[in-house]
């Protein structure tokens, strides 16, 4: 077996290829680690044939969907999960075959109803049931701790005992563990009664992630997150530093459109000089007749460079083939000591 862990934060990915036919499957991939499994399945000289989420995420945005379509894999996950993009959706108990490899399902709800894990060989991919000294939480959307204990007690810690623990999540630097290990030593599975464990479960009272309610709406519908929508609009514009439009400022030939895609009040309580302003969110509908050639070079700029990025990117869509924007925002160029005016 071929196996890379990758760690983002807290949240644990996993690369397994088999040795002989070079066949890989990513268990819980994050988005911000594209590149890097990439890289990873470049390095170790595999070919990505699946892509797999052993749960719907609450704390970050699967990468399962872009990657599935980057490398036509198919994406699998629960035959409960929401996901409608989802190409494969494992049953209590079925296999899938990767190269020599065989990975099994088991289904595990409680943290949440489309939890499962994944056994192979000597191991067990738990998603977020079995954490290192922990569980999953049940206190989330679709959580329940009488199916948790069920989970645990009844189904996966009945596994053999030597199986190392690989979980989706980890925030004391742990790579893995044991079923006998967290049989003996984990406190949440020290409550064998189940009344005991369930009154246990919901007296948690954590905190909510940071990203519950975008986690949740991107993972459970393939939808796109903010981060992906700015990224990509950046990779499709050029920027111009501060620098460069501070000598254009001073030498009173901006040589460009500079247009402030700020709401009036913030245009009108200081902006760049010689800056024309049209909102964000009129740009469509006022193009036309404020922006008439689209030959023209324009710059767009707003408070923190993540608007005009957007708005710059839409422009370029349009047709303004030389429409960029402003490296660093506004806020930038004040906290630099850089003129602004007033109207």
């Amino acid at each position: 077996m071929i196996f890379e862990q990758i760690a983002t934060g807290g949240c644990q990915s996993y690369l397994i290829g088999c040795g002989d036919s070079h066949s890989a499957i990513l268990i819980d991939p994050h988005f911000a680690q594209i590149d890097c499994y990439l890289g990873l399945a470049a390095k170790d000289g595999l070919r990505i044939r699946y892509v797999l989420d052993t749960h719907t995420h609450a704390d970050h945005f699967s990468a399962a969907k872009e990657l599935g379509r980057r490398l036509g894999a198919p994406v699998v996950a629960s035959k409960l999960s929401p996901a409608p993009y989802a190409d494969l959706r494992l049953d209590d108990g079925e296999i899938l075959r990767v190269g020599g490899m065989r990975l099994s399902a088991l289904h595990t709800p409680g943290h949440t109803r489309d939890s499962m894990c994944v056994l192979t060989e000597d191991r067990v991919f738990t998603g977020d049931t079995l954490l290192i000294g922990g569980t999953g939480r049940t206190d989330l959307p679709t959580g329940d701790p009488d199916k948790l204990y069920d989970s645990l007690f009844n189904r996966l810690l009945k596994q053999n005992p030597a199986l190392l623990v690989y979980p989706a999540h980890d925030y004391k630097g742990r790579s893995h563990s044991t079923i006998g290990d967290e049989i003996a030593g984990n406190p949440r599975l020290q409550k064998r009664d189940r009344a005991e464990f369930v009154a246990m479960m919901n007296q948690l009272n954590l905190e909510a992630p940071t990203h519950l309610t975008e986690a949740l709406r991107t993972n459970m519908s393939g939808g796109k997150t903010v981060e992906q929508l700015l990224s990509e609009a950046a990779a499709r514009v050029p920027f111009v530093s501060l620098a460069d439009l501070a000598e254009r400022v001073s030498r009173n030939d901006l040589g460009l459109i500079l247009l402030d895609v700020r709401e009036s009040d913030a245009f009108a309580g200081g902006h760049i000089p010689g800056a024309r302003h049209l909102p964000r969110g009129q740009l469509e509908l006022r193009v036309n007749s404020e922006l008439p050639d689209p030959t023209q070079r324009i710059l767009v700029c707003c408070d923190y460079g993540r608007i005009s990025t957007l708005a710059a990117a839409t422009l370029r869509e349009l047709g303004y083939t030389r429409a960029a924007a402003l490296d660093g925002g506004i806020k930038a160029w004040r906290d630099s000591g850089l003129p602004m005016t007033k109207v």
